[in-house]
């Protein structure tokens, strides 16, 4: 569904120039519900522009179920960890997922049908007279994935969307997520610093190396049914040896965040 190939990144500033990725290789499968695993800073959200449209690699190639990704496509949506910014707040809840509906020029005649489905789906059918300002962090994030899902995107791509989310709402999304995922068989690629969340929620999971030149440094497969427990012994095996994975370039990026 989605393929890197050795792309490489580099932004440009009048006086320097930066490597945020270099030789990222990436293969999603149609269906698939993959997390990209990394410390702060080490170019998480910059692969997931790339796969969005929003940057252009420097170099290598990106591409979508075979085709050159050359800017946002209407199969591919992207969320954002603030939903609040992503919302209309002079818009309620229907108007939200009916404004998505006119942008992306979905027939008139299937408007309703579409909201009161997707609404239904993410339990906020009770609530689309309410404005973003009056609905909690959790509600406007599912607000967010039926305002995505109602348009049919092949792709959805989430940027860290429940880090802001105190622990139980957050668990409460993990188990929405997957409800929805497993119901509409969606290719999800999920951005986390979180390792709990990738074990959570993935089908495989790929570690990113600290910046400059940033890569996928392992790709990790979770043969594990869900719902995952992570005091079963299997799983905290995993997440220890993400964790493991994962120190030397956690230790990298705190000492590079102190020095500047």
């Amino acid at each position: 569904m989605l393929q890197l190939a050795n792309v490489r990144k580099v932004f440009k500033s009048a006086t320097e120039s930066y490597v945020a990725l270099d030789g990222v290789n990436l293969d999603v499968r149609i269906g698939e519900l993959f997390c990209l695993l990394g410390p702060s800073g080490c170019g998480k959200s910059t692969v997931l522009n790339i796969l969005a449209g929003f940057e252009q690699a420097s170099s290598g190639s990106a591409s979508a179920n075979g085709t050159p990704i050359r800017g946002a496509g209407r199969d591919r949506v992207l969320f954002f960890q603030d939903a609040g910014s992503a919302l209309l707040p002079w818009l309620t809840v229907e108007e939200n997922v009916r404004f998505g509906l006119r942008v992306r020029k979905v027939a008139r005649a299937d408007w309703d049908a579409i909201i009161d489905k997707y609404l239904k789906m993410v339990d906020l059918d009770r609530h689309r007279g309410k404005f973003p300002a009056q609905l909690s962090g959790g509600m406007r994030q599912r607000l967010q994935i039926a305002r995505a899902l109602a348009v049919e995107p092949a792709v959805l791509l989430m940027d860290e969307p429940f880090a802001a989310l105190d622990a139980l709402t957050r668990r409460r999304m993990h188990a929405v997520l997957l409800d929805i995922w497993q119901s509409t068989g969606k290719t999800i690629v999920f951005v986390t610093h979180d390792i709990a969340e990738a074990i959570t929620l993935a089908d495989r999971i790929g570690i990113m190396s600290v910046g400059p030149r940033s890569r996928i440094s392992k790709v990790i497969d979770l043969n594990l049914p869900r719902p995952r427990d992570l005091t079963n012994p299997s799983v905290a095996r995993i997440f220890m040896e993400i964790e493991a994975l994962l120190a030397p370039d956690v230790a990298r990026s705190e000492e590079r965040t102190l020095a500047h």
